[in-house]
């Protein structure tokens, strides 16, 4: 058979059923090799949309996300979402078309050392010069992919190497068996727990999987320790338990940094220094750190652990409710870790009735959060937008909301729900700023081509809200943030879709809800009043708790 059919059984067997991509002239065999395979191809208007799209289908399903793309241009396009994919530990296999081996040595038209250029965003970037690898390349890929910490691995077939002949049959996939941390480590981290006055959870992006968050659910229970989330590890534990002390995340000394300075112990499950830096939450280095992941520690001056259980992040978990409901817990004082609950439960519900011509922040996430069941999905681009999300949205389930907070890129949302809702049965619902929105504004024409039943919610500010934030924060004003913006009705009528624009905090719900039951791709437009980003800044400047 052909190299290209044999690299596409070799997926095939591997589970994936779906690319999205851009094809070109180079990766043409590959392209009729899939036209007579099970896996779709979603075709889509730019490769960065098609690494978001993949992304979160990786995010959600566990599974290898794919995206394709040809040489050159193709290849460069989709490096952005293939970087946002391996920072945010989403397990992604990206396939680019290459040149004939026969002219890569020399000046030629769009050649360029791809697989160079990716080793820095993947886990493993790599050409295939001989067919009769294909199988073992294609099985190392997915399992690098999956492999905890998850991410993204390169492929590239030269035009040439794809029409080679081979005698070759895909690997059969097999699963190993993450390994366990040892008894004597776990015994050494409860002792650790134990020992603590005021110890406290951090739970990251490795908590949300579905069996890690079970047994930290079952841990908090067994132990009454309060747990903050980071942006990705939101839902790890309900928001709805008492136990739940929401998230960390912002620049800016919040209420639940607060139940960090005071803990003593900080049990890190799943937590990843790429999200929110140990520096901001462990300034002095003086806290005792439990590490619990699938990884050893990243060297960090405020982030050197006491004790590092390396290994399966459930099992590690579970051991540790095995020993609290041994030995008992102490009779630990976690008044102040409820006092911050209280402080932000009051703050989500401050806005909620607000009725102003142009919305606040607190009010629109107030209506989305209550619109939106417990299962539905939030993703949310990065700006301003992502700052209040990452604050004021809370989730009851893992996984439920979607937030580039690695690599930080924008212009995930609007592609990642088109790729969503293949995956995902709920409603999906993705918040972008009108700076974010426009990044990728193309793939409004996938999803409609795909009837992808999303919605889109697009905050309007006319600037780049998150950095003039920054910019008056730091040097009391800003540069030129500011641009223009199309008719959002307008936009989504040539685009196939349904829209509405919101005039004012009194009729935002009612379009929320049309927007969200309308079957189909839906885009809303919501004024939004970003002088609430000062406001917030100056009002936690100078907070405190007192019992």
């Amino acid at each position: 058979m052909k190299a290209s059919d044999l690299f596409v059984k070799c997926l095939e067997a591997e589970g994936i059923t779906r690319i999205f991509g851009v094809p070109g002239e180079e990766n043409a065999d590959f392209m009729m090799s899939l036209r007579n395979s099970s896996i779709e191809f979603v075709l889509t208007r730019h490769e960065q949309g098609a690494a978001f799209m993949a992304e979160a289908h990786g995010r959600l399903t566990g599974e290898p996300g794919v995206c394709l793309g040809t040489l050159g241009p193709g290849a460069t396009n989709l490096l952005t979402g293939v970087a946002d994919a391996n920072m945010d530990r989403a397990p992604l296999i990206v396939i680019t078309g290459q040149a004939a081996t026969t002219r890569q040595h020399k000046e030629s038209h769009q050649v360029m050392d791809v697989v160079d250029m990716y080793r820095s965003v993947t886990k493993w970037s790599h050409g295939i010069i001989a067919p009769d690898t294909i199988p073992e390349v294609v099985r190392k890929a997915v399992r690098l992919a999956r492999k905890e910490k998850p991410g993204a691995v390169h492929l590239e077939l030269a035009e040439n190497v794809a029409k080679m002949e081979v005698d070759a049959e895909p690997l059969e996939p097999r699963r190993f068996w993450r390994p366990e941390v040892s008894d004597h480590i776990l015994d050494k981290a409860w002792d650790a727990i134990r020992g603590a006055k005021q110890p406290i959870i951090i739970a990251g992006n490795g908590a949300i999987r579905k069996r890690c968050s079970a047994e930290l659910r079952a841990f908090v229970e067994a132990t009454g320790i309060g747990v903050l989330h980071t942006f990705m590890g939101k839902g790890s534990v309900d928001m709805d338990d008492p136990r739940c002390l929401f998230t960390i995340g912002i620049q800016q000394r919040d209420w639940p940094a607060l139940a960090v300075e005071r803990a003593d112990v900080v049990i890190c499950i799943g937590y990843d220094l790429v999200e929110y830096p140990p520096r901001l939450w462990n300034a002095g280095a003086d806290k005792a750190i439990v590490h619990l992941d699938f990884e050893p520690a990243e060297i960090d001056a405020n982030y050197h652990p006491a004790v590092e259980g390396v290994g399966d992040i459930a099992e590690a978990i579970c051991g540790l409710t095995d020993r609290a409901k041994r030995d008992g817990v102490p009779d630990w004082d976690f008044a102040y870790q409820r006092k911050v609950r209280e402080k932000m439960l009051a703050e989500f519900a401050e806005w909620k009735d607000d009725d102003a011509e142009r919305v606040k922040p607190q009010k629109a996430l107030w209506e989305v959060r209550d619109a939106l069941g417990p299962s539905d999905l939030l993703l949310s681009g990065v700006g301003a937008h992502k700052m209040w999300i990452g604050r004021y949205y809370q989730c009851h389930e893992p996984n439920t909301c979607l937030i580039p907070n690695g690599f930080c890129s924008m212009g995930m949302p609007l592609p990642g729900a088109v790729g969503a809702t293949l995956d995902f049965d709920g409603k999906i619902l993705a918040i972008a700023g009108d700076g974010d929105v426009m990044m990728n504004v193309q793939e409004m024409e996938t999803a409609c081509r795909l009837d992808a039943d999303i919605t889109v919610m697009v905050w309007v500010d006319g600037g780049y809200g998150l950095i003039e934030w920054k910019q008056d924060d730091e040097f009391g004003g800003h540069t030129d943030l500011a641009f223009g913006n199309p008719d959002w009705l307008h936009l989504a009528k040539a685009f196939g879709w349904e829209g509405w624009v919101v005039e004012g905090s009194s009729d935002l719900r009612e379009k929320l809800d049309a927007a969200l039951a309308h079957k189909g791709p839906s885009l809303i437009a919501v004024p939004i009043d970003y002088r609430e980003n000062v406001k917030l800044t100056e009002r936690l400047g100078d907070i405190s708790i007192t019992l």
